[in-house]
Parts: C-alpha cells; sequence; structure tokens
C-alpha cells in the first residue's frame, strides 16, 4: 500500500511501484493525480506542481506500507512526507473547487480550513507515531 504523488517526490513514487511489484500478493498505491474536474487555476500544465502543493501543504501525504519488511524486523510502515508546511489555504485557493466556496461562503470556509489544517496536522502526528514504532520479532504486520 502507498499513497503517492509524482509531482511532489518521483523517488518516493519509484520505489512504491518497486515494492508492490515486487511483493508477492496484492498491492494497492493510490497516486494524487489532479483532473481537469478539480479545476486548477493555474491550468492542467501545472498540475505536478498542484500535486506537489497538495504534499507540502498537508493534504496529500506520501507513505508506503511494506509487510515484507516486517520479515527483517523493520517496521513495515515509512513515512515519506515532511509536516504540513502551512500552505494548505494556497492550496486550497489553487482549485475551483475549493475557491468557490471561498467565494461564496468566506467564514464557513475559513472555519473549514482552520479545521481542515488542525485534522491535517492530527493526522500526520498519527502517521509519524505509526512510522516510528518499532516492528514485533519475527511477526508480520
Amino acid at each position: 500500500v502507498a499513497n503517492v504523488s509524482m509531482g511532489a517526490n518521483k523517488q518516493q513514487l519509484m520505489k512504491a511501484f518497486i515494492e508492490a511489484e515486487s511483493y508477492d500478493g496484492p498491492s494497492l498505491i493510490m497516486a494524487y493525480a489532479p483532473c481537469i474536474n478539480h479545476g486548477i487555476k493555474k491550468g492542467m500544465g501545472k498540475s505536478q506542481e498542484e500535486a506537489k502543493l497538495a504534499v507540502q501543504s498537508g493534504y496529500w501525504p506520501l507513505y508506503r506500507y511494506n509487510p515484507a519488511l516486517a520479515a527483517e524486523g523493520k517496521n513495515p510502515f515509512i513515512l515519506d512526507s515532511k509536516a504540513p508546511d502551512g500552505t494548505l489555504q494556497e492550496f486550497l485557493a489553487g482549485e475551483v473547487r475549493y475557491a468557490s466556496l471561498q467565494k461564496t461562503f468566506p467564514a464557513e470556509s475559513e472555519k473549514l480550513t482552520r479545521q481542515l489544517e488542525q485534522e491535517y496536522t492530527e493526522r500526520y502526528e498519527k502517521l509519524q507515531r505509526l512510522a516510528a514504532q518499532e516492528a514485533a520479532p519475527g511477526k508480520e504486520a
């Protein structure tokens, strides 16, 4: 299982694909890939930049879960993202689907953005705790 974004980290994307391919069983890779329905204000030609901003802002965390690592006594969960950098509002404002809320209901939009920033910070902290756990010896997760 992996969360990836080519625009944010091509090396992490390739590691996820290699790990998924080498795993003897089903694999799932979820990729952040902006589409025309997102309404990217910068234009679809900037979709890689938008994907990078999604990761930096905490909207889309990058991680990999490789059960084969547990057999090696390693934590199978790897967090590849840094902490959210405070640009969530910039990210949200760059897409029509979110910017329309700001334009139509500015107070509600501000409230929801603050709530979202808090939830994404908490989610990141939870992912950090998962990545810091020690693997149980000889036991697959």
